[in-house]
């Protein structure tokens, strides 16, 4: 009965110890992580656009896989591109963007005025969701990523969409 007792809390102590290392592994990248991998430049729709790699977030998956998005300067874009082109978004792993999947790949992005969109590199709209609004958020940013359970949630300013791995 001891035996068993004991077999029992080691199989529970190595579940736990299982699943702490896989959480320790997928995590937001830190300041100097996200300067190793954040483009100084971004290629989009027939021109390269400076990123703002102080206004960038990211996280990294257990298998090593990254997600990472950036704010750009978009200012020499006509002011069509300039309406929904904000940001890059580069990933290695497959998405769901508020229910929605979003293949591996580089992307645009933007918070237009009522719709999240993402766009390939040629400025064609590959997703289009409504965002959240989060009115109770005290300090606003330009961009983050908040950890959500199993998941994200990307911020620019008070507008949020849930960002999950597949």
């Amino acid at each position: 009965m001891k035996n068993l007792r004991v077999a029992a809390v080691l199989v529970l102590v190595i579940a736990f110890l299982g699943a702490a290392a896989q959480k320790a592994a997928q995590h937001l990248l830190t300041a100097d992580e996200l300067k190793a991998v954040v483009p100084s430049e971004f290629f989009f729709r027939g021109q390269k656009a400076p990123t703002q790699v102080r206004n960038s977030s990211g996280f990294q998956m257990a298998d090593g896989k990254i997600t990472i998005a950036a704010l750009v300067d978009a200012s020499g874009y006509s002011t069509a591109i300039q309406q929904k082109y904000q940001g890059l978004l580069i990933t290695e792993s497959k998405l769901s963007i508020g229910g929605t999947d979003l293949a591996q790949g580089e992307y645009g992005f933007g918070f237009t005025t009522d719709k999240f969109v993402v766009m390939n590199v040629a400025n064609e709209d590959v997703l289009s969701i409504p965002y959240q609004t989060d009115a109770s958020l005290k300090r606003p940013v330009p961009l983050k990523l908040v950890e959500d359970g199993s998941g994200y949630k990307l911020y620019a300013g008070k507008k949020w969409v849930s960002v999950k791995p597949d």
